[in-house]
């Protein structure tokens, strides 16, 4: 009887809503770990994570049972819940609309890990912005500048 057989590797990104900056680098660690049991949860394998004050990168190796959608919803619903019932922010904390997704090859693999890894030397050099529409190019992803995130200029 055959079995099913998948490498799914699927960066995740979602922002903060109204861009603001509360994630706050005492507690980055404790919403990083608790992002990756929400994926561990859901039998996909955390790979990278990492979050900036307003947004946050994930490399997943996702499970065919999920989809790339309900990934995004179930981290981003389940850790705002965590966050506000922790109170880790002086407000109610909710992430943005929407989120991006793209997928890589095993031989990518490493590589993102190092991108998603360094992402405060990143930011020193561009804006997320730059950084979020060079990937949507990079992968053809047809878009309008109306529906992308609420971009800090």
């Amino acid at each position: 009887m055959a079995n099913t057989y998948t490498q799914l590797l699927i960066q995740f990104i979602f922002t903060v809503r109204g861009r603001e900056n509360l994630i706050r680098e005492k507690h980055r660690e404790n919403v990083e770990k608790y992002i990756c049991g929400i994926i561990s949860k859901h039998e996909s394998k955390p790979l990278a994570i990492y979050c900036n004050p307003d947004h946050c990168h994930v490399l997943v190796g996702l499970n065919p049972k999920i989809t790339v959608s309900d990934l995004a919803n179930k981290m981003k619903s389940n850790s705002s819940k965590w966050i506000n019932e922790n109170y880790l922010t002086s407000r109610k904390f909710t992430w943005q609309k929407g989120f991006g997704a793209f997928s890589y090859s095993r031989s990518q693999l490493d590589a993102v890990v190092k991108y998603i890894m360094a992402q405060p030397e990143h930011h020193k050099k561009r804006t997320f912005k730059e950084e979020y529409l060079e990937l949507l190019r990079k992968f053809d992803v047809e878009f309008d500048q109306q529906y992308l995130f609420d971009f800090i200029e």
